[in-house]
């Protein structure tokens, strides 16, 4: 756990008893003699138990000439405890010290102190509080509260000093608007959100189970039944609208922290916050969004199983009318602890990247489908969603990056063998109006639409396939549109691709020159395995200008025979299988060496031309004794 460091600034006319208060915290008791008229700088370690918050107390005086010595100290505090004992004194805070603190620059809460209250009587407090205080502090903002003590009595001494600590510690500027009697609109946001983390069920109300686990995260302790009845109670009493049987809803829980800030209880609203990772500014931590997470070389990023099932219940959380699809007001709920969607998201036309049913909504395999490709591509974006969506791992320290895994590297594509990953990607090359949008299309379940749309931006498409044995693997297709040239130069990029699918129309004659071409201008696309695909088969097939035909191409490259379909045939999947299987099995796809000789046969052959030779010798010796 981090030390918090809070340096109060002691600071009040002659006579007030600064000294002695100063005295008392230390000692724990009065002393009637008579001290040192400012005392040197003390320091207070963390008390064991409490928050750990190392304590400077700083002494001064209010005499004209120690006036640049208590400059320099106010400028050096984080809080300012102001003493006043008597009614001359009093008077001198609104017209000497406040206006000073305000002349010097100094931004840090005041706490106001009426010391020597064992002379007024306690009978009076409340008096004194009301008819002295108030006015003061509703005339500057900067005074954070206010407390009689006294240090002959042992009166709120610790009390005083813990306010100032509290002051820094927990502040209630950024909670709570005096002026306004309102919590301030960053705050309403952020209990906001706690709110809707809380809500397990997202019915719109705390009950009393959603209710003990709040009390357990935020404060590390049970609720009693008496103490959530009092808040029931009490709730209902401020806001009679939000009295039902079904809970806590949001007007009465933030009724409730605008009490807890009315009554000086602003510790209470800055732990829950604080357990819910926000910081001083209100604004959640960075290390919360943005956790240490490195993808080594050749290796990628994929949802753990934990992952998975955070989205899918998610997911099934949201879908309020049981449709099997997101329809735009479910997807507004379950993204309002957020910023809205990701950019990446809304740059692709989400959710036309993914499946869709018949209403455009998308679907569960969708969704899923969505954060899988978002994890492949952008650990860092699924990873800061995670937090603020609220997910909360296996066991109660782990972070978000419990809900992701690390594929193992993969290097050598051409060893026979099967990538240990379930999110592959496949860039989808060729010329202008292949139909590669067409066959994106189909992938995602799309009707065909003649219609032809030239692609300017690059599109993805992601989508669950089922390999040969039953495994799932989600595959990503992505046309390049005019971005091709950038990406094809960019090694970073190519390195993160499983496939390539060079894809020409069949009934075009100049189709297949592109792909020729292509290989030209790109050789380092050799190092990538691929599948030559010859779409519109439904249509008349055409003799191609070029040197080869494709067949004769891709067999004097050693490889297998472009896969002729259609994105109007139903067949049209097994080809989404076969990117798959080529992805996950690169060896596949590249060019077929020779096979190699079998090693049995190769002894074999030795040995017969061992034997031969050996019979010839013997043969030449034999004829050569007989001569």
């Amino acid at each position: 756990m981090s030390t918090t460091t809070v340096r109060i600034c002691v600071c009040g006319d002659e006579g007030t008893g600064k000294s002695s208060l100063i005295v008392s915290l230390v000692k724990d008791t009065f002393y009637s003699s008579k001290i040192q008229s400012v005392l040197p700088q003390i320091t207070i370690p963390p008390v064991p138990g409490q928050e750990n918050v190392v304590t400077t107390v700083v002494d001064t005086s209010a005499r004209p000439q120690d006036r640049t010595t208590l400059r320099k100290e106010i400028r050096k505090s984080n809080v300012i405890l102001l003493v006043y004992s008597d009614h001359y004194s009093y008077e001198r805070v609104a017209l000497f010290w406040m206006p000073y603190f305000r002349s010097l620059g100094v931004n840090v809460p005041v706490v106001l102190c009426a010391n020597k209250s064992d002379l007024t009587g306690d009978d009076k407090t409340a008096q004194v509080v009301e008819e002295e205080m108030l006015p003061v502090m509703a005339e500057f903002r900067e005074i954070d509260s206010c407390i009689r003590t006294s240090a002959k009595e042992q009166h709120n001494v610790v009390e005083v000093f813990f306010l100032c600590q509290k002051a820094i510690i927990h502040p209630i500027a950024p909670l709570y608007d005096h002026k306004e009697g309102q919590l301030k609109p960053a705050c309403v946001d952020a209990l906001k959100r706690v709110f809707y983390l809380c809500d397990k069920d997202q019915d719109g109300y705390l009950n009393d189970k959603e209710m003990h686990e709040f009390q357990a995260k935020s404060f590390d302790k049970p609720l009693g039944p008496e103490e959530l009845d009092n808040i029931k109670a009490t709730v209902s009493k401020a806001v009679p609208s939000s009295s039902t049987g079904r809970g806590l809803d949001v007007p009465g829980f933030l009724q409730l922290n605008k009490m807890y800030a009315e009554r000086g209880r602003h510790e209470t609203i800055w732990m829950i916050l604080r357990k819910h990772h926000y910081t001083d500014s209100l604004s959640l931590e960075d290390a919360f969004l943005q956790p240490k997470f490195e993808v080594p070389e050749y290796a990628s990023a994929e949802l753990s199983p934990a992952g998975y099932k955070f989205f899918m219940d998610l997911f099934l959380t949201f879908d309020k009318d049981n449709d099997g699809g997101l329809n735009d007001e479910e997807l507004a709920a379950l993204f309002a602890p957020t910023p809205g969607l990701p950019s990446s998201w809304a740059e692709t036309s989400f959710p036309s990247s993914t499946v869709r049913n018949e209403a455009g909504h998308i679907t569960l395999q969708g969704w899923l489908a969505q954060w899988s490709m978002t994890t492949f591509l952008e650990p860092k974006t699924t990873l800061e969603y995670l937090a603020y969506l609220g997910f909360e791992g296996p066991n109660a320290r782990d972070s978000t990056t419990a809900a992701l895994k690390i594929t193992k590297p993969r290097k050598r594509r051409r060893r026979p063998g099967r990538v240990e990953r379930n999110v592959v990607l496949c860039y989808v090359l060729g010329s202008s109006g292949a139909g590669k949008s067409s066959l994106l299309d189909a992938f995602l379940n799309r009707p065909f639409d003649s219609l032809y749309h030239p692609t300017i931006k690059p599109r993805r498409a992601v989508n669950s396939v089922e390999l040969h044995g039953g495994k799932q693997c989600y595959l990503i297709l992505e046309e390049l549109g005019e971005l091709e040239p950038a990406i094809l130069e960019n090694q970073a990029k190519l390195d993160a691709c499983d496939l390539i699918c060079y894809a020409y129309d069949s009934s075009e004659p100049d189709s297949f020159s592109h792909i020729v071409e292509l290989r030209k201008r790109y050789p380092q696309l050799d190092d990538l395995p691929a599948i030559y695909t010859a779409l519109k088969a439904d249509c008349d097939k055409t003799t191609q200008r070029c040197e080869l035909q494709p067949d004769m191409y891709t067999a004097a490259l050693n490889m297998s025979a472009p896969l002729h379909v259609s994105v109007t045939w139903s067949s049209i999947s097994e080809l989404f299988v076969a990117f798959a299987e080529a992805a996950t099995n690169p060896s596949t796809a590249f060019p077929k060496t020779e096979e190699p000789p079998d090693r049995t046969s190769l002894y074999m052959a030795l040995g017969a031309t061992t034997c031969a030779a050996l019979a010839a010798f013997m043969i030449w010796k034999r004829s050569t004794n007989s001569m």
